[in-house]
């Protein structure tokens, strides 16, 4: 199977190392000083299940050296969607199925524009990874869970054989992806929130009375918009939710607040901005969500970008 990861951060990074370690054909589309770092000295990842060492990768910034492969992982900031779904074209051929492992909501509607919707595949990723320089990633937690539709598409059937032979990749293959899309948005909406808002990891805002309180606060507000929205969380949902994020390790932070730290752009307007929009058109009040896109929004660009001041 020839599989591209559009993508080679976090989480296009760590599935593409996991998969190329256990010996899967696999090409690696990045750029900047993360390409010249993985042509130099290929990929690194550094994992709390074990590093893992690529001397050498198969890695490149033009999709159109790949050429047309059976999957196309796609792993880009939703920022950059639109760019990337154009990009990949050279890659997608009448069979080829584009598997999208972006944040939010989405990522469907967004990719669908430029690849024909029945060759587009949703999926969602419980990974904490991020980049944490040039040719190295960084898995924050034990977390290794993969979603995706596609239940009756043998071209995922055979992207779930051949991650079963890869470590660190618990993929599972569901027929309604869009459910899990939903809960996983309104999850990370807020763990990206608050990890980002409050610069510190889950486990000193869930230790503190007052910030935990405010994480409940943005969860129920994803929950009442997500309901008026047409899709309900299950009951426990929040319970749950809860419980997760006392158990991952304390130090973990989502990609965004990574992404502040090191003055990157965010993806903040699809995740509590998209939640705060969402609670405007449907008539729900969202103070929490809407306080994290206020006070975040003068960072969206990240410093060097002039629509930031930078």
């Amino acid at each position: 199977m020839r599989i591209a990861m559009m993508g080679s951060g976090g989480i296009g990074g760590y599935v593409g190392v996991r998969l190329a370690a256990s010996g899967e054909d696999v090409s690696f589309i990045a750029r900047g000083a993360h390409l010249q770092a993985m042509r130099e000295r290929g990929l690194r990842l550094l994992s709390p299940l074990g590093n893992v060492e690529l001397a050498r990768v198969h890695v490149t910034s033009e999709p159109r050296e790949v050429g047309t492969v059976d999957l196309v992982v796609f792993a880009v900031k939703l920022y950059d969607s639109d760019s990337a779904a154009a990009a990949i074209l050279p890659m997608v051929g009448p069979q080829t199925r584009v598997l999208t492992l972006q944040n939010g909501i989405d990522g469907i509607d967004m990719l669908s524009q430029a690849v024909p919707r029945e060759q587009v595949v949703g999926g969602a990723t419980y990974l904490s990874s991020f980049v944490e320089e040039p040719g190295v990633i960084r898995q924050a937690s034990q977390m290794t869970q993969v979603l995706t539709g596609g239940s009756n598409d043998p071209v995922i059937a055979e992207f779930g054989t051949v991650c079963s032979r890869a470590d660190g990749i618990a993929l599972t293959v569901v027929d309604d992806i869009e459910p899990i899309l939903w809960q996983k948005f309104v999850r990370l909406a807020a763990f990206s929130g608050g990890t980002s808002l409050m610069r510190l990891g889950i486990g000193q805002i869930m230790a503190d009375q007052e910030s935990r309180i405010f994480m409940e606060q943005l969860l129920g507000e994803g929950i009442a918009v997500a309901a008026a929205e047409g899709h309900s969380m299950p009951h426990d949902f929040k319970d749950e939710t809860v419980d997760l994020f006392l158990r991952i390790a304390p130090e973990t932070q989502a990609s965004m607040a990574h992404d502040l730290a090191q003055g990157k752009r965010l993806e903040l307007e699809w995740l509590s901005g998209r939640l705060h929009t969402l609670g405007v058109k449907c008539g729900i009040s969202t103070p929490a969500h809407t306080a994290v896109y206020r006070a975040l929004h003068p960072h969206a660009w990240g410093r060097n970008d002039v629509r930031a001041g930078g």
